[in-house]
């Protein structure tokens, strides 16, 4: 009876654990040296709650206490493989790196220029939104192969204000982008946004192309956005290369160039990334990186830019 007793208790238990939060976070700090700067700086402070309502239904809150304000919020229904829904605010389905590539599996510090400026880290809009946004879509995947959907979709449509803003039209920005992922490690992938932004319903269109593969020791990516800011036209491509020398060491490369006014030739800026990974344990992430900063403009010199970041992971 007794042994019969504590199953029950335990049982109890267990179901209640089952509904508390995952509780997660991670803490980047680190230094940047440059002709023009000297500095410490604190990246990103974020402590992350997730857990399941449900069998198919799931919740995540992610908080950022560096400039404080919360990043995600958001509710997920799963049904089918095909078909699921997503409500709140989170990361917009556009681009591979801006979903796949989170700061914890990023191989490099400062995400590429066409994304910042683009897809609203640095927005040319004026949104420092760290590529998100608040609405709802619809996401899912076809075809089923060795744990891997080959053909996938998402579908959306948002405020196009940023992070945790109301909508200040009555217009809501649509997102869309299609993957395809015919082998293990390797996906294709297209991206589309349209909106309007502001009270004014300026023009925010947004276009992204891009391929990945990133499997076993080999990592190559690249990826074109363009898009168009209220009359102003930009464009801009980035590519990766690295190499996993061992379990814990990653050095990589990119090639970053962005032109802010397609109109302009000298507004072009082209960044040269070589960088170090290294991870000697689960919760230790250290990574350096050097960049040369090329500027098209004649009256703005070139920069070099050090900067060692790392990450305590919990």
């Amino acid at each position: 009876a007794q042994l019969e007793a504590l199953k029950a208790r335990t049982s109890t238990w267990d179901k209640i654990a089952a509904r508390l939060p995952r509780i997660s976070g991670y803490v980047q700090t680190g230094y940047e040296w440059s002709e023009t700067s000297s500095t410490f700086f604190i990246k990103r402070v974020r402590l992350n709650l997730a857990g399941d309502i449900a069998e198919k239904l799931d919740y995540r809150v992610q908080i950022e206490f560096c400039g404080p304000k919360i990043v995600d919020a958001y509710i997920r229904y799963r049904p089918f493989e095909q078909l699921n829904f997503q409500l709140g605010e989170y990361k917009l389905p556009f681009s591979i790196e801006n979903t796949e590539y989170v700061p914890l599996r990023y191989e490099f510090i400062e995400y590429p220029l066409s994304l910042c400026k683009l897809m609203g880290f640095n927005d040319l809009c004026g949104l420092s939104a760290t590529g998100r946004d608040m609405g709802a879509q619809l996401f899912g995947g076809f075809f089923r192969r060795d744990g891997y959907s080959i053909l996938n979709y998402n579908i959306g449509v948002f405020n196009g204000e940023g992070l945790n803003v109301r909508d200040k039209n009555k217009s809501k920005d649509v997102v869309a982008r299609l993957t395809l992922k015919p082998a293990a490690g390797l996906q294709l992938a297209g991206s589309y946004y349209w909106g309007e932004y502001g009270a004014d319903y300026l023009k925010r269109v947004r276009y992204g192309a891009g391929a990945c593969y990133d499997r076993g020791p080999v990592v190559v990516r690249g990826e074109y956005i363009c898009g168009t800011t209220g009359d102003l036209d930009s464009e801009g491509w980035y590519a990766v290369a690295g190499w996993r020398v061992t379990k814990t060491l990653l050095p990589a490369v990119r090639y970053d160039t962005f032109l802010e006014n397609t109109a302009r030739s000298s507004s072009r800026q082209t960044n040269y990334t070589a960088a170090l990974t290294w991870q000697p344990v689960k919760y230790l992430r250290c990574q350096l990186n050097y960049t040369y900063e090329d500027y098209a403009a004649r009256d703005v010199s070139g920069r070099n830019v050090v900067a060692l970041m790392l990450s305590g992971i919990f």
